[in-house]
């Protein structure tokens, strides 16, 4: 069980064996991951948290809705639509990045790759659902980040290298934008000198937004070994090519 499948595709594995992949598991894990997260940000829980700390009654500040907040899904597999659906439930306006940008039910609009900057000047929260290839390796850099919303958020649950992580603690130190909450990393364990730990606004959880658990992982794996021992056509084949 792993995270991905960029790191079987490998120059050393033999053309010949066929890698599959466990679609459907992680999705719904990922969307409460998804939805928590943004509904700290616009119930203002850190706010409240602090003024209890201290004793401090603030109620000036008060909560905004996240029904009518935009989220731009870059990346809408397995995970992105279902993270789609559960955003959607929730009265979010739903917006995508894909690269075909075909549309996706559920999914106000969907963009393509090249228009990446429009979904994300666009966006309240920006999330990352992608597999990690040589075209999404650095796709968030500094003129991505430049692009969001000084309000908006970014949540990386996709694959560490995705994002540029030197121009994400210089946008956070900047408040080029309001904060991310970021799952995934180019080292894991994040290292205790990473400036990510200090940077403002950042967030950090320890790669559990997508728990592998065998009881749900089984099955689909099973079903896979069934048909492979009886020669029949596997499922969830991964285009090596592509690299998901």
């Amino acid at each position: 069980m792993g995270a991905g499948v960029d790191w079987a595709l490998v120059p050393e594995l033999p053309a010949h064996v066929t890698v599959t992949r466990a679609p459907g598991i992680f999705g719904p894990w990922m969307a409460e991951y998804i939805l928590a997260w943004a509904l700290r940000v616009t119930q203002r829980m850190a706010t409240y948290l602090e003024a209890q700390r201290e004793r401090r009654w603030v109620g000036h500040v008060l909560p905004e809705r996240i029904e009518g907040k935009t989220l731009a899904i870059v990346g809408l597999g397995d995970v992105g639509r279902t993270i789609a659906r559960a955003a959607r439930a929730a009265g979010m306006r739903v917006i995508g990045v894909s690269r075909s940008g075909r549309h996706v039910a559920g999914v106000t609009r969907v963009y393509p790759a090249r228009d990446l900057h429009r979904a994300l000047r666009e966006a309240d929260f920006v999330v990352l659902t992608v597999p990690l290839t040589p075209e999404t390796r650095g796709m968030i850099g500094e003129r991505e980040l430049r692009a969001m919303r000084s309000s908006a958020w970014l949540m990386n649950v996709a694959r560490g290298p995705v994002v540029d992580d030197r121009a994400l603690v210089r946008a956070l130190e900047r408040h080029d934008i309001a904060g991310a909450v970021l799952d995934v990393f180019d080292e894991e364990p994040l290292p205790a000198e990473h400036p990510l730990w200090r940077a403002p606004n950042a967030i950090i959880t320890p790669h559990i937004s997508g728990p592998s658990t065998p009881a749900e992982i089984a099955p689909v794996f099973n079903d896979n070994l069934a048909r492979f021992v009886a020669g029949r056509r596997l499922r969830h084949v991964v285009d090596r090519d592509r690299g998901y």
